[in-house]
C-alpha cells in the first residue's frame, strides 16, 4: 500500500521537477514546436492558396481553349463556305468556256462545211462545163462532117459579121 499512498516530500519533489520540465519545455522545446507548427500552417495554407489559383487558372484556360476552339470552328466553316464558292465558281466557269469553246468549234465546223461546199460547187461547174464543151465538140464534129453545112455556117456568120 505504500506505493499507492504519496508521501508529502515524494509530491513537492515531483512538483518541482515538473515545474523544472515545464520550465525547460518552455523554453527551448515549445517555441521550435510551435515555430515548426506554424511554418507548417503557412505552409498549407500557401498550397491550399496555390492549388485555389492552379484551379482558377485552369478554368480560365479550359475556356480559353473553348473560346478558341469555337473560334477556329468558326473559321473552319468559314474557309469551308469559301472553298464551295469557289468551287462552284470553277464549275460555272468551266461550263461557260467549255460553252464557248463549243460554239466556236462548231463556228469553225461551219466555216469549213461553207468553204468545202464552195470547193465541192466550183469543182461540179468546172466538170459541167467540161462536160458542155465535149458535148459541144460532139456535137460540131457531128454537124461538120458535111461539108456543105460547113459552108452554110461559114456563110451565115460572115453575114452576120459586119467589117
Amino acid at each position: 500500500m505504500e506505493l499507492v499512498t504519496p508521501n508529502l516530500g515524494l509530491v513537492v519533489w515531483t512538483t518541482i521537477s515538473f515545474a523544472i520540465l515545464l520550465f525547460l519545455l518552455g523554453k527551448f522545446a515549445w517555441k521550435p514546436i510551435l515555430g515548426a507548427l506554424n511554418d507548417r500552417e503557412r505552409f498549407i495554407e500557401d498550397s491550399l492558396s496555390k492549388a485555389e489559383a492552379a484551379k482558377e487558372e485552369m478554368a480560365r484556360l479550359t475556356n480559353e481553349n473553348e473560346s478558341l476552339l469555337k473560334l477556329a470552328r468558326a473559321e473552319r466553316d468559314q474557309i469551308l463556305t469559301e472553298a464551295r464558292k469557289v468551287k462552284e465558281q470553277m464549275i460555272v466557269d468551266a461550263k461557260e468556256l467549255a460553252h464557248k469553246e463549243g460554239a466556236r468549234m462548231i463556228e469553225l465546223a461551219r466555216v469549213e462545211i461553207n468553204n468545202q461546199k464552195s470547193i465541192a460547187m466550183a469543182d461540179v461547174k468546172n466538170q459541167v462545163a467540161t462536160l458542155s464543151l465535149q458535148i459541144a465538140e460532139k456535137v460540131l464534129r457531128k454537124q461538120f462532117e458535111d461539108q456543105q453545112k460547113q459552108d452554110e455556117l461559114v456563110s451565115q456568120l460572115l453575114k452576120e459579121v459586119k467589117l
